[in-house]
């Protein structure tokens, strides 16, 4: 199974949600930005876990980041990835850095979070924080809810 690190890409309106052990969070309208890991036993088969949960109708969250895809006010609009063996998802994360949601998704590292919110779409900044890491992103679209597919 390949392995590498990714990013789930959302775009969302200003809302509250509840987060596990985080408590209720406020989200700010527009984009969300997730980076994750995909170097354990399933590797990148992780993606379309992610995807799935978005898509599901029985759902049933797991980690930080399921709760957000698993939520109606969050759409999963596209993923990015790359493969690689090396822990970088850390490095990722403060490549994207900027405006975050504090602790979330890292709760087995010492980043101060691994969830990151935009204005506009953060498409081109995502694929120079891989291309900076010396990665070849791959970018999926997913089809969203109105039936559209595409990155905007």
């Amino acid at each position: 199974m390949d392995k590498g690190i990714y990013v789930l890409v959302f775009k969302n309106p200003a809302c509250t949600v509840q987060v596990g052990a985080l408590g209720t969070v406020a989200f700010r309208r527009g984009w969300h930005i997730y980076a994750g890991s995909a170097l354990g036993s399933g590797g990148l088969a992780r993606l379309s876990r992610h995807v799935s949960l978005s898509q599901a109708k029985d759902k049933r969250p797991k980690w930080h980041v399921d709760v957000l895809s698993c939520s109606d006010l969050f759409e999963l609009r596209y993923t990015v990835h790359a493969l690689t063996g090396d822990r970088l998802e850390c490095r990722l994360a403060e490549e994207l850095g900027g405006a975050s949601v504090p602790s979330f998704g890292c709760s087995d590292c010492r980043c101060p979070s691994h969830l990151f919110s935009r204005k506009k779409n953060p498409h081109d900044e995502i694929i120079s924080a891989f291309n900076r890491l010396g990665l070849v992103a791959v970018t999926t679209t997913i089809m969203s809810r109105d039936g559209s597919k595409g990155i905007i």
